[in-house]
C-alpha cells in the first residue's frame, strides 16, 4: 500500500500489518527484553519509512544499525519469512544513509552553542542543584542582556570567571549569586571537558535542515547518530536527543496532519531521556511530545520496558509493537500485565501470555487505523530488513561519509569573535586603565615633590583646567570611578537586545 508501510504479518492465515503513514505522527513505542529483535524491527521501520520518502534520524547504540547502509544476501531464514508473508520481490537493497557522531569520528561532527541549547537542558547535562541551576540561568541571561555569545565552553567558563569576580555588580541587577555557586559551575565546566561533551560545543552547528533530505530517486535519507561512545556520556546523550528535539518543536510550522510525517524520529534506551529528570522536566516533554506532532515529526520510543516511559508520555504513542518480555519476579510479572493492558485485546489470544511466548523477530503490534482508532492487537512475525543486518566495517562506514551529500559541511572547527574574547578584551582594557592611573597618580606625586611644578600647578593650573586646557586627572577620578566608566562605554557600544529563547530554553530561530 502506498499509503502505508508494512510492518510484517500473522501466520495462519496471513494477514499483513501495515503502518498508515498518515498517522505514523501520532508517534510510537517499541519495546522488549534484550536480544528479542527491537533492533532489527527499527531497521524494518526506518528502511520503510525512507522508501515512503520519509527522512529518518535514529541513534545507533550498538553500532548495528550501520547495517542499513549496505546491500547483503539475505540469510535463509529472512527469505523463509519472507516467502511466508508473500513477499515475492524480496532482495538485498542498501539505503541512502548519512552517518553523524557527536565526537566527529564515526561520522559527521555534530555541534551547537552554548547559547542555542540554552540553560535548561545545559543544567540537567551538568547535573547540577536549583541554586546552581538559577545561576546557570542568570549566566545566560546577562549574556543574552549583553550579547555574548556562548558558542562554546570556554565563553561559558569566562562568563563564570567575570561573574565571580562582580558577584555584588551581577547580583544587584539579576538577583542573588554567590561565589560558592559558581565555583561548582565552574567545576561542572570541567567535568564536562573530561569527558569529551567540549567537542560538542562550538561551530558550525547543526542545521537541522540537513535531516529532511531525500536522495535523487525521492527516497528519505537515514540519518544514523552513532551512539556506541557516546552512551558512555548517558547525560549527554539524553541531553542531545531532548535538544533536537525542542529544536524542531521550535523550528517547525503548525501543519497538522499531513498525508505522511516530515520527519520520524527514533530514540533508541529511551529510559536515558526520563531518568533522573525533575518534574518539571518530565511535564515540558510531556508537551513537546504532545504538540510536535501536529508539526509533521513522529517520535518513536524504543526501550526495554513500557514502564521505562512516563505514563503521560506513553499515552501519546499510538502505535506500538511489543517484542517479548521475561516475567521471573512478582515486579516483573506486573509489568507484562501492565504491557499487556495498554493494547486493545483480541479475543483469539491472551495478551499478557503471549508477551511471554514470542519468539526472537516476533511481536505484538496495534497501529492507529485511519480513524486514528487502536487497531486490535495482533502476534506479528516482523517482515525482514533489505540492508544488512549487523554492522558495517570501518572501510564501508568511510565510504559512506566520503559520498555523503553533506560533503565537508561540518568538518572544519570555527571560533569567531564571542564571550570568550569580547571578555578578555574588556579586561586587557581595564588593566591597561588602571596602569594609566596609577601613571598618572605617580606623575602628579611627582609634580608635587618639585616646588618649582608646584607654583606653576597653581592658579593658572587650576583654570587650564577648568577651560579644558589641563590635563591633569581630578583627585576624584579613582580606579574604580575609572574602571566603571570604561565598562559602560564599553557596555554601550555592546549589542544588547534581548533573546527570545523556547520551550526547554534553547534559542529561538
Amino acid at each position: 500500500m502506498a499509503d502505508s508501510i508494512l510492518v510484517g504479518g500473522t501466520a495462519d492465515p496471513v494477514q499483513l500489518i501495515n503502518l498508515s503513514l498518515k498517522r505514523a505522527n501520532r508517534h510510537g513505542l517499541v519495546a522488549g527484553a534484550t536480544g528479542t529483535g527491537k533492533t532489527v524491527t527499527l531497521q524494518v521501520l526506518a528502511e520503510g519509512f525512507a522508501r515512503a520518502g520519509v527522512p529518518v534520524f535514529a541513534a545507533d547504540v550498538k553500532g548495528d544499525l550501520s547495517g542499513a547502509s549496505q546491500t547483503w544476501e539475505p540469510s535463509d531464514p529472512f527469505k523463509k519469512r519472507a516467502e511466508m508473508l508473500g513477499l515475492a520481490d524480496y532482495h538485498g537493497e542498501a539505503n541512502p544513509v548519512v552517518f553523524w557522531d557527536l565526537y566527529g569520528k564515526s561520522g559527521h561532527p555534530i555541534r551547537t552553542t552554548v547559547s542555542e541549547m540554552g540553560p535548561t537542558l545545559l543544567a540537567r547535562l551538568m547535573d547540577v542543584s536549583d541554586a546552581q541551576s538559577g545561576a546557570l540561568t542568570i549566566a545566560f541571561k546577562m549574556a543574552d542582556d549583553e550579547g555574548l555569545l556562548l558558542l562554546d565552553l570556554k565563553d561559558l567558563k569566562a562568563v563564570f570567571d567575570y561573574m565571580a569576580d562582580n558577584a555584588d555588580t551581577v547580583s544587584q541587577k539579576y538577583g542573588l549569586v554567590t561565589k560558592q555557586a559558581i565555583a561548582v559551575l565552574q567545576r561542572k565546566v570541567l567535568e564536562l571537558e573530561t569527558a569529551g561533551a567540549d567537542t560538542f560545543f562550538g561551530e558550525p552547528a547543526l542545521d537541522l535542515n540537513d535531516f529532511f533530505r531525500t536522495d535523487l530517486s525521492g527516497r528519505g535519507i537515514i540519518n544514523i547518530l552513532d551512539g556506541s561512545k557516546l552512551m558512555a556520556s548517558p547525560a549527554l546523550y539524553s541531553t542531545f536527543l531532548l535538544w533536537m528535539m525542542s529544536e524542531l518543536f521550535e523550528m517547525l510550522p503548525e501543519v497538522g496532519d499531513p498525508e505522511k510525517p516530515k520527519l520520524v524520529f527514533f530514540f533508541d534506551e529511551a529510559h536515558l531521556l526520563f531518568r533522573d529528570a525533575p518534574k518539571a522536566l518530565l511535564t515540558t516533554i510531556e508537551q513537546v511530545v504532545r504538540l510536535i506532532r501536529s508539526k509533521g515529526v513522529g517520535i518513536y520510543f524504543v526501550t526495554q520496558n513500557p514502564q521505562d516511559i512516563p505514563e503521560t508520555v506513553l499515552a501519546q504513542l499510538g502505535n506500538r509493537l511489543q517484542h517479548a518480555l521475561r516475567a521471573y519476579t512478582p515486579s516483573e510479572m506486573k509489568a507484562v500485565k501492565t504491557a499487556a493492558e495498554s493494547f486493545r485485546p483480541n479475543p483469539n489470544f491472551s495478551t499478557e501470555q503471549a508477551i511471554t511466548e514470542l519468539g526472537v523477530g516476533e511481536a505484538l503490534v496495534s497501529t492507529l487505523d485511519e480513524k486514528g482508532v487502536p487497531t486490535v492487537v495482533e502476534r506479528t512475525f516482523i517482515r525482514p530488513p533489505m540492508s544488512r543486518v549487523g554492522p558495517a566495517n570501518p572501510d564501508e562506514r568511510a565510504r559512506v561519509i566520503a559520498a555523503s551529500p553533506i560533503g565537508t559541511k561540518y568538518n572544519t572547527l570555527q571560533d569567531r569573535e564571542s564571550a570568550f574574547e569580547i571578555l578578555s578584551k574588556k579586561e586587557a582594557e581595564l588593566q591597561a586603565s588602571e596602569a594609566q592611573v596609577q601613571a598618572q597618580a605617580q606623575a602628579q606625586k611627582t609634580a608635587k615633590a618639585q616646588p618649582q611644578e608646584q607654583e606653576e600647578g597653581g592658579i593658572g593650573g587650576f583654570l587650564s583646567d577648568i577651560l579644558g586646557g589641563g590635563t591633569r586627572k581630578r583627585r576624584g577620578d579613582s580606579l574604580v570611578e575609572a574602571a566603571a566608566k570604561t565598562m559602560v562605554r564599553q557596555a554601550s557600544s555592546s549589542l544588547t537586545r534581548s533573546l527570545v529563547r523556547g520551550i526547554l530554553g534553547s534559542l529561538k530561530r
